[in-house]
């Protein structure tokens, strides 16, 4: 995900993209403890993306997500 396609979401789009993405890096996490993941690259991948969401977040300030 680019931030500029990030910044023209709306506040609540972008508090659902970072459940989504908090959800997903979790389930690639438990995969992991059972199976070598396939695609180690997405664990740095889905956490940029996290921090990219919570970047815009605070610029907007948004507090406590």
């Amino acid at each position: 995900m680019r931030a500029s396609e990030l910044r023209e979401k709306t506040t609540e789009e972008l508090l659902s993209i970072l459940e989504d993405l908090r959800k997903n890096l979790f389930e690639m996490k438990v995969k992991a403890v059972i199976e070598k993941p396939a695609k180690p690259h997405l664990f740095r991948q889905m956490r940029r993306d996290i921090a990219r969401v919570l970047t815009i977040l605070g610029e907007r300030g948004v507090k406590n997500v």
